[in-house]
């Protein structure tokens, strides 16, 4: 698979939150397949360090839910490169249960996750990028920030991607003029680590299928490719977007 842009990414600096695995860790084959000097982020130091082996990248073990552990991370990925160009913030969770069964932690852990900690990522990164005049954000949403799936439960979730995707807009306004670019890229069911838990339901898997007009779950590399997209001068005048690459599951 070849994932080149319509302009490269030499010597880019690019941060992926989430990355040692399903969409992140694709992303981050790309983005280097392209010539970006790529940091992987991730909270599992096992999977981390390996994809880094792997992959000959860096690896850096956070808890992107603790503000200073990010507001760190940003400062030593700039001291050891000079700049941060791209960050694909990507790391999330789900949880599937009925509301009324959702308790106070498993509200928090998916909001602090999927809302709190990307927020925490683009102000932190945001800031190098700012006094750089220059950066490309992209943030992974869902389709699920602009429908409600059936037939799993997931409310949380949900909310946290709708949240997310107007985060995105709201920086992409307030920091345009200041160089930096920030979208947002809203999969629909692609066949990750997390997803494939959910295909072991066939009742859901079975609607999931007949609800994607391609008739299919996508792979983490029709993703990816999206990332490289957003993060390359190819997309110049993307800022504010959210990209829906989910088989056409939202356009009935």
């Amino acid at each position: 698979m070849t994932y080149s842009p319509l302009t490269p990414l030499d010597g880019r600096v690019a941060i992926v939150t989430g990355g040692a695995r399903g969409i992140g860790l694709e992303s981050v084959k790309a983005l280097k397949e392209n010539g970006a000097k790529v940091v992987i982020v991730d909270i599992n130091a096992e999977a981390g360090e390996k994809a880094a082996k792997d992959l000959d990248v860096d690896f850096a073990l956070t808890d992107l839910t603790k503000s200073a552990e990010v507001a760190k991370l940003a400062s030593d990925i700039r001291s050891k490169h000079g700049r941060i160009d791209i960050a694909f913030n990507n790391a999330g969770i789900a949880v599937n249960v009925p509301s009324e069964q959702c308790t106070d932690e498993d509200w928090h852990k998916v909001i602090n996750i999927n809302l709190h900690a990307v927020f925490y990522c683009c102000r932190e990164f945001g800031k190098v990028m700012l006094d750089q005049g220059k950066g490309s954000i992209i943030n992974t949403g869902s389709m699920s920030g602009i429908i409600s799936n059936t037939p799993q439960p997931q409310s949380a979730y949900n909310v946290s991607k709708a949240g997310l995707i107007m985060l995105t807009k709201s920086l992409a306004g307030e920091w345009a003029k200041r160089g930096v670019r920030i979208n947002s890229i809203s999969p629909g069911y692609i066949g990750t680590e997390m997803t494939k838990i959910g295909m072991a339901n066939q009742d859901w898997y079975a609607d999931w299928l007949n609800f994607t007009p391609m008739g299919r779950v996508g792979e983490p590399r029709e993703v990816a490719t999206a990332v490289v997209y957003l993060a390359s001068d190819a997309s110049s005048y993307f800022t504010g977007s959210n990209l829906v690459v989910d088989g056409g599951y939202t356009c009935w």
